[in-house]
């Protein structure tokens, strides 16, 4: 089963793990205000296949994940079509700016389950 790691500087995210769910995936929300820094480290902790990071910028998160860890990443996303080209172009940590949407989750890991499978 495909984990997904979703982190928000805001300690939202319920609605994305509601759409990975909804597509087969397990969702872990890192609780908390500014959840987004501690995404990289919550991935190792879960072995997820994924991680999403929610803020203001679209990017501490998943760059801090990325240095920390070597996670493959793309940042300042605005769209759900742009985490889907992110996933297919091989990048598993994501930084969007704050889109706590059921559709999201749910597109970004049938990306993931479509190109790699369900690992």
């Amino acid at each position: 089963m495909v984990t997904v790691v979703i982190a928000d500087r805001l300690g939202k995210g319920q609605n994305v793990a509601k759409g990975v769910e909804a597509a087969g995936g397990r969702a872990v929300v890192v609780p908390g205000m500014g959840a987004d820094m501690r995404l990289g480290d919550v991935m190792q902790q879960e072995d997820a296949q994924i991680g999403i990071s929610f803020c203001g910028s679209g990017g501490a998160g998943a760059l801090t994940a990325s240095t920390k860890y070597g996670y493959p990443e793309r940042h300042g996303m605005r769209s759900i079509d742009e985490g889907v080209t992110a996933i297919n172009d091989g990048k598993t940590v994501l930084g969007f700016g704050f889109m706590d949407q059921e559709e999201l989750g749910k597109r970004i890991t049938e990306a993931y389950i479509n190109k790699y499978g369900d690992q």
